[in-house]
């Protein structure tokens, strides 16, 4: 049986019995350090895994549970993944219901070891509120690489806690590791420069990138809303035909944890109208990349998202379009 309910913000929050029965079969594991004495943390989504693991350096331990392609406002955890918070030292979210669908298991796990959300020492007054839903905000902050250094700061502060004797070395690698988002941040700034003002409009599946388009000066149309867990409509799609059309966007995008035909669809509805609009390079919003790769790290993950939007609304819709088919056929 599964229980499941949604939250004001419309998400889907759900828990399966399974995950309750390891979650209590692991009740007697309790916490363990990793056998050379680290620390061994658990984090939910890539981009926080990446900060752990920078912050962390040598003594800490950390396991990502969200790999590439994975929708963390869906995704529900496994025996195995509650086996593994269960074994943690300490256990990293993002919060803002991100991460909907383990809310029950976060919470059980709250109440027996030091679990954080990262997104805790953010002014509520900087973050993007639900028009819908009062009290609810939008949780991908780290679209905004400024915002994302409150990330850092938190990881820092909670390991710092955890393993007193390692603060010097944490406070050097956060030190580094906002030093690196500072010059990301700049870079962002200069690169999106190069887009045309009129043409400064990212339409995406998802409304993910609503702290990008307010931190890099772009306006923001998604399919679907902040969460995945809600349906596009036909009336949805057509609003989105009608910004393609009527401000002439040569690229609309995708991200990875999205299924293409959702875009797919604006396209065809466009193209019905007789014009043409590319589906740009697809960009990494709720996961990163594979592991190894430059899109498997923060930083790379950005500049990825970053340079495949200026290069798409940039070119002439038929450059676009053959550079996203070329992109696509890879």
């Amino acid at each position: 049986m599964v229980v499941a309910t949604v939250s004001r913000y419309g998400m889907l929050v759900c828990a399966g019995c399974a995950a309750a029965a390891a979650l209590a079969a692991c009740g007697a594991a309790g916490e363990r350090s990793a056998d050379d004495g680290r620390l061994d943390a658990v984090a939910t989504i890539g981009m926080i895994t990446d900060i752990v693991g920078e912050v962390g350096g040598d003594r800490v331990d950390v396991t990502g549970l969200m790999g590439p392609g994975v929708d963390p406002h869906l995704y529900k955890a496994s025996a195995g993944d509650v086996r593994t918070l269960s074994e943690a030292d300490v256990i990293f979210y993002n919060g803002l219901h991100l991460e909907a669908a383990m809310g029950e298991v976060l919470e059980e796990m709250n109440a027996r070891k030091p679990t954080y959300a990262v997104t805790d020492l953010i002014d509520r007054d900087l973050l993007h509120e639900s028009l819908t839903y009062a009290g609810q905000y939008d949780p991908h902050v780290w679209f905004d690489v400024s915002m994302w250094r409150s990330a850092v700061d938190r990881v820092e502060q909670a390991l710092i806690e955890q393993d007193p004797e390692g603060e010097a070395v944490f406070r050097a690698n956060a030190t580094a590791l906002r030093d690196t988002l500072d010059a990301l941040d700049a870079w962002v700034r200069a690169r999106v420069a190069a887009v045309p003002e009129e043409l400064q409009v990212l339409i995406t599946a998802h409304d993910a990138f609503e702290y990008f388009g307010r931190a890099y000066g772009f306006e923001v149309v998604g399919l679907q809303g902040i969460s995945t867990a809600s349906e596009a409509s036909t009336a949805d799609v057509q609003r989105l035909v009608d910004t393609v059309i009527e401000r002439r966007i040569p690229a609309i995008f995708v991200e990875t944890s999205i299924p293409r035909r959702t875009i797919e669809a604006v396209q065809a509805a466009v193209r019905s109208r007789g014009v043409e609009v590319a589906i740009g390079p697809p960009l990494f919003s709720d996961a990163m990349g594979n592991p190894g790769t430059p899109e498997g790290r923060y930083p790379g993950m950005v500049r990825h998202n970053v340079n495949a939007i200026v290069e798409a609304l940039s070119a002439p819709a038929d450059v676009a379009a053959d550079a996203a088919d070329a992109a696509a056929a890879e």
